[in-house]
């Protein structure tokens, strides 16, 4: 952008003097403006009271029914190759459509307070002030540690907002990896729909990059600090359980579960084999889909559409979002196998059925193809019903299962979101710049169909499915100067032909007509 600013003076003057002569003409200038550059991070969505997740049907109790033996592997895999992950396996809480948070532990001695676990922004930020919807929050003056850095810090998403002072800190996840480290933290002062009613967090972990950290991207990130100052690898992996997760007497209020580890992979928290797709481009975690079908039929779009304007992997939002035209192409070919009312697909109604009779196979199959490390090669992920159906139980009796529509429309690009993430086990691979796709080993899933993580499938450019912002060159820029001036010479001859006709006529004419038409005027 800066380099797009830095044009010749003359040129500068000539695209304000077409300009003004266009509006003087009657046209309307074309608009200049760009894309939208704001930052957005939806943290949730519909984050009303519809938030505690319905008992799955029987076909997840059977999924329960092996916990013991996931458990058992997850004791081996912890312990395999010298580095133990067992201290941070269910180290996530949550509740449906509110995210799922981490413990951690700031400031000297230390408070400890819930975290949203949030791949889509980069502001490690804390409650600090008291708020009807906080059970605790940080309190600046008992740490012995709290460095003020002087600076404001103001953060809007897509629902909501915050503002507060920046500072650095002392933190752990007691969780996490036996380390303690100096981040920097954002002591929310003020806030509007940000913090949400129940959801027992009390603060944001944004692990994404530096180039949308706020104010700025010299703003460190906590996950960079915690690599630059440890000896902790740089990546992290996450498993988010939704109804799926196990529940037991530690969930309290919580309702899902998952794990996140930090520095590395637990191959006892996925089966099958580990497909990476390049991360395109460091800011959010943005990939490329290359190809979406519902019920193994293509969607048959411009594979630009599905990327417009970007794609990211997003655990701070709730559902899959589409850019538009995919959204409307994606609904129309999931109504064409399960017929519902128009409000059902906007997210406005919600579904009901008695009690462990939800039909799951009237429902498609959403598969997404991504990019693979493997150049012209894809892979492909399957999104079963289970996950893109959100349980949501507060409106609903003993005897009903509801669920809500957790696909939704975007005007930011697609946004796949804890919902997706579910079924599967991510890496963030941020060492080899790339994240990577398992199927979960607790995934709710049915006798019929599992979610699945297939390939490879070749295809031709699949780069070139990623979209690219029009940059725009001085060059171009110079040939639409000349030809707005063209434009403007064309309206501005005839009235030139008329002045001269009229200077003309009067020399023709000192006394005549014209000074009788003038002495009327007085």
């Amino acid at each position: 952008m800066e380099a797009s600013m830095a044009r010749p003076r003359w040129l500068t003057a000539l695209f304000v003097w077409t300009t003004l002569c266009l509006i003087s003409s009657g046209q309307s200038a074309p608009d200049a403006s760009g894309l939208p550059l704001a930052i957005r991070v939806p943290l949730r969505q519909g984050a009303r009271a519809e938030q505690s997740p319905q008992r799955p049907p029987a076909a997840v109790n059977r999924e329960r029914g092996d916990a013991g033996k996931y458990r058992a592997r997850r004791r081996r895999g912890a312990a395999a190759g010298g580095v133990s992950f067992v201290d941070m396996i269910d180290n996530l809480r949550g509740k449906s459509g509110q995210g799922y948070y981490v413990e951690m532990a700031v400031g000297s001695p230390p408070q400890k307070l819930n975290i949203l676990v949030d791949t889509g922004s980069s502001n490690f930020a804390v409650g600090a002030a008291a708020h009807p919807f906080l059970r605790r929050y940080y309190h600046r003056s008992l740490s012995n540690s709290y460095r003020d850095q002087g600076r404001s810090v103001y953060v809007p998403y897509t629902q909501g907002r915050w503002e507060g002072e920046l500072g650095t800190d002392l933190v752990s996840v007691p969780h996490g990896p036996n380390a303690t480290l100096r981040a920097n933290i954002a002591a929310i002062t003020q806030s509007d729909r940000f913090f949400i009613n129940g959801s027992n967090w009390e603060g944001i972990l944004g692990l994404a990059y530096a180039d949308i950290a706020r104010p700025d991207e010299t703003l460190e990130p906590f996950f960079d600090s915690l690599v630059r100052q440890t000896p902790v690898p740089n990546l992290f992996s996450l498993q988010l359980c939704g109804a799926g997760f196990t529940q037991n007497y530690s969930l309290g209020s919580a309702t899902v579960g998952g794990s996140m580890i930090i520095g590395g992979v637990d191959p006892s928290l996925y089966v099958g084999e580990l497909w990476y797709t390049p991360i395109r481009r460091e800011w959010y975690y943005e990939v490329i889909i290359v190809r979406i079908e519902v019920n193994g039929q293509d969607l048959n779009m411009d594979c630009k559409e599905y990327n417009y304007d970007k794609s990211i992997v997003d655990s701070g939002t709730t559902n899959l979002r589409l850019p538009r035209k995919v959204f409307q192409a994606a609904v129309k070919a999931i109504e064409a196998a399960s017929s519902f009312p128009s409000g059902f697909w906007l997210g406005e109604q919600l579904v009901c059925w008695q009690a462990g009779t939800t039909p799951w196979h009237i429902f498609p199959v959403i598969s997404l193809y991504l990019m693979s490390e493997t150049h012209n090669q894809s892979f492909r992920i399957s999104i079963l019903p289970q996950q893109y159906l959100r349980p949501v139980e507060d409106v609903a009796s003993a005897q009903e299962d509801c669920y809500k529509f957790a696909v939704s429309q975007s005007s930011t690009g697609t946004v796949m979101g804890a919902v997706i993430m579910e079924g599967f086990y991510v890496v963030f691979d941020r060492e080899k710049k790339r994240i990577g796709f398992a199927v979960s080993t607790c995934h709710v899933h049915d006798e019929f169909r599992t979610a699945s993580v297939e390939g490879p499938f070749h295809g031709v450019d699949l780069d070139d499915c990623g979209y690219n912002i029009p940059q725009t060159d001085e060059s171009t820029l110079m040939t639409i100067a000349y030809i707005m001036a063209g434009i403007c010479a064309l309206f501005m001859l005839p009235l030139c032909l008329m002045v001269c006709q009229w200077r003309f006529a009067r020399c023709l004419h000192p006394n005549g007509d014209f000074a009788d038409d003038i002495s009327l005027l007085k």
